[in-house]
C-alpha cells in the first residue's frame, strides 16, 4: 500500500538552542536559522571534487605561510541565533585561532562556499551568507560556482559589507587578496569539472 505525504503531515522544522545544534554529532546535517535546523542540500559529486580541489590547493599554501585549513564540519556560530557550516575555512597566520572542540565563535580570515545547482542554495551562499558573514567579521569569502564556472573573492570593507575584489571565469588568480604567493589556476579547476561530468555522461 502506498502513502502520499501531506503537507500537514510533515514534521515541523526542528527548533534547539546553539548549543544544542553545536551538540549533534557530525553524522547529523544542517545549519541552525533563527532556531531552526535547516537541512543543508545534498551536494553533488562535482560539488565535493571541487571542495577537495580547492582544500589540497590551500593546504598545501596554508603549510609555507602559517595558516590553517579545515573542511566543513565545523560549526560556526555567526550570530545569536545563526550556526552555520562553510565548505572551507581558513585562519591565516596571526589571525586569532579556534577552539580545538566545540562551537566556534572566532570568525575565520576566509569562508568558501562552493555552490550547488540549486537556486535554494545559491540564494543562501550568494544572500544569507553574504550578511551573515559579513556581521560575523569573516574577512575574505569565496564564492565558488561551478555551474556559472565563475571564482569570486569578496574583502570585508569598512562599512561591513563586502566588496568584489576578484572575479574570475578562467585564466590564473596570480594575486589572491591575503594570500601572498598563491595562485589559483581556474582553467585547471573547471578542466577537473569537466572531467568529472565526462566520467558520469560515460556511464550513463
Amino acid at each position: 500500500m502506498s502513502f502520499v505525504a501531506h503537507d500537514a503531515d510533515r514534521a515541523s522544522p526542528r527548533r534547539m538552542t546553539l548549543e544544542e545544534w553545536a551538540a549533534l554529532p557530525e553524522d547529523e546535517p544542517g545549519e541552525l536559522v533563527d532556531g531552526e535546523l535547516v537541512e543543508e542540500e545534498m551536494a553533488g559529486y562535482v560539488h565535493e571534487v571541487v571542495v577537495v580541489w580547492l582544500a589540497h590547493l590551500l593546504r598545501s599554501w596554508a603549510l609555507a605561510h602559517g595558516a590553517r585549513v579545515a573542511g566543513s564540519a565545523g560549526k560556526f556560530v555567526v550570530s545569536a541565533t545563526r550556526g552555520r557550516m562553510p565548505d572551507l575555512t581558513v585562519y591565516l597566520a596571526g589571525a586569532r585561532r579556534p577552539p580545538a572542540e566545540g562551537p566556534i565563535r572566532v570568525p575565520p580570515s576566509i569562508a568558501v562556499e562552493v555552490v550547488s545547482a540549486t537556486p535554494r542554495d545559491a540564494r543562501r551562499d550568494r544572500v544569507e551568507k553574504l550578511k551573515e558573514y559579513a556581521a560575523f567579521g569573516v574577512k575574505w569569502y569565496w564564492i565558488v560556482d561551478p555551474a556559472l564556472q565563475s571564482f569570486e573573492v569578496l574583502e570585508l570593507g569598512p562599512e561591513n559589507e563586502y566588496i568584489h575584489k576578484v572575479t574570475s571565469t578562467d585564466g590564473r588568480i596570480e594575486s589572491v587578496p591575503g594570500c601572498a604567493g598563491l595562485v589559483i589556476d581556474i582553467d585547471a579547476l573547471w578542466a577537473e569539472v569537466a572531467a568529472v561530468r565526462a566520467e558520469g555522461e560515460a556511464q550513463g
